[in-house]
């Protein structure tokens, strides 16, 4: 069971959260348990996490703020392992380093300046950052399908449920007519008759009948007249 100062100590950090939110993170207790937060981080612009959701959990002890608690990370993302302690000097995993001073913004704030960085510890690992973009995309899509994140987090969910619906509307602005290409194929009909008629000009004049020659009038006329003189001539 935690402490009443330890209760104290985090009910005051969500006040503080709530009046002054700190920037790329939100984090908030578990209705049932102030010992359990849950929080989001929202990768950097800039970075291969650009555009990402990241949902994770910090268990506080009891004796919190005299001992560290022990952070997980739930959103796959390529630089944690999931479900896995992360290796922080803020974390459980250096009891040692913890300064009583800190807060929940402070060990979110490094979590994600840690999460920007490439060096190794405990819990994480190795990726390409054509990896880490492709998980951002999918982060939120992630997220929404666990329960808990989305009774906690409602705003996040309405974010990914306008992302759906902004889809379709998407890809009708890059095709405008649509599923109805009616216009197009009356052009391309339109554009078919003109070039038949075209086709078909020089072959009506190649089929007119032609008029009869003038010199081919006079050759005949010539030829009667001299059928018609010979009677006379014989006479």
């Amino acid at each position: 069971m935690a402490e009443k100062s330890c209760i104290k100590r985090l009910q005051k950090e969500y006040r503080a959260l709530c009046k002054e939110p700190v920037s790329h993170v939100v984090a908030r207790p578990s209705p049932s348990d102030i010992l359990e937060w849950h929080y989001v981080l929202e990768g950097s612009e800039g970075t291969p996490f650009a555009g990402g959701y990241y949902y994770g959990k910090i268990k506080f002890p009891p004796e919190y703020p005299y001992k560290p608690p022990g952070i997980t990370m739930i959103t796959p993302n390529g630089r944690f392992m999931t479900q896995k302690k992360i290796c922080l000097s803020m974390s459980d995993f250096h009891p040692e380093s913890w300064n009583p001073m800190w807060s929940v913004s402070s060990i979110l704030t490094g979590l994600l300046s840690f999460m920007m960085d490439n060096s190794p510890t405990t819990g994480s690992v190795n990726t390409t950052a054509a990896e880490k973009q492709r998980l951002a995309k999918t982060s939120l899509s992630f997220n929404c399908k666990n329960p808990t994140f989305r009774k906690l987090f409602p705003e996040y969910v309405d974010k990914y449920n306008k992302q759906q619906q902004l889809v379709p509307e998407h890809l009708s602005a890059e095709s405008p007519q649509g599923d109805n290409p009616k216009p197009e194929i009356e052009k391309l009909v339109n554009s078919s008759g003109e070039d038949v008629k075209k086709v078909d000009k020089p072959r009506d004049t190649r089929n007119r009948k032609q008029p009869f020659p003038t010199w081919m009038m006079l050759l005949l006329f010539s030829i009667f007249g001299i059928v018609m003189a010979l009677p006379l001539l014989q006479l």
